[in-house]
C-alpha cells in the first residue's frame, strides 16, 4: 500500500514539476515552494525530500535499500512515459534523485540523512544564478 501511495505521489509531482498552465517552473513551485513565497530554499527542498524518502522507505527503517531504490527509480521513469522529453531543468532534477547522487558513502543504499543531506546540492543543480534559491528566473531555455 505504501508503495502505491508513493508511486502516485511521485507521479503527480513529476507530472507537474516543469510546466503548469504553460508557465515554466509553475508546477515546480507548486510542489517545492513550501512557504509559498515564490522561491524554493534549501529548507523547502529538505522538507520535500524528506517526504519523498519516507514515501519510498517501505520498511520504515530510515534506509532506502536496493529494492526500495529500484522502485523509486521505476516510479520516476514511469511518471515520464508518454510525455515529451523533459527540459534541462527536469534532467538536472532527475539526476539529483538518483542512487549515485544520494549514496554519499557509497554503500549501495541511501539513508534519510544522506537523502536530505543532499538537498543543497540538488538545489544548486537548478539554481542558475547561484543565489542559493530557485526562483522563476532560474527557469528558461538554459536549464
Amino acid at each position: 500500500m505504501k508503495f502505491t501511495i508513493a508511486a502516485t505521489a511521485l507521479t503527480a509531482f513529476l507530472a507537474t514539476s516543469a510546466f503548469a498552465n504553460g508557465t515554466p517552473g509553475a508546477g515546480f513551485f507548486n510542489e517545492w515552494d513550501i512557504v509559498g513565497d515564490g522561491q524554493v530554499t534549501v529548507e523547502d527542498v529538505a522538507s520535500r525530500r524528506s517526504d519523498i524518502f519516507v514515501s519510498f522507505d517501505a520498511d520504515d527503517n530510515g534506509i532506502l535499500d536496493a529494492g526500495e531504490y529500484a522502485f523509486f527509480d521505476e516510479a520516476r521513469v514511469t511518471s515520464h512515459e508518454g510525455k515529451p522529453k523533459p527540459g534541462g531543468g527536469n534532467r538536472k532534477a532527475a539526476v539529483g534523485m538518483t542512487l549515485a547522487f544520494n549514496d554519499v558513502n557509497g554503500d549501495g543504499s541511501v539513508t534519510l540523512e544522506e537523502f536530505v543531506g543532499q538537498s543543497a546540492a540538488w538545489l544548486a543543480l537548478l539554481d542558475l544564478n547561484g543565489d542559493g534559491v530557485v526562483m522563476a528566473d532560474d527557469f528558461g531555455p538554459n536549464l
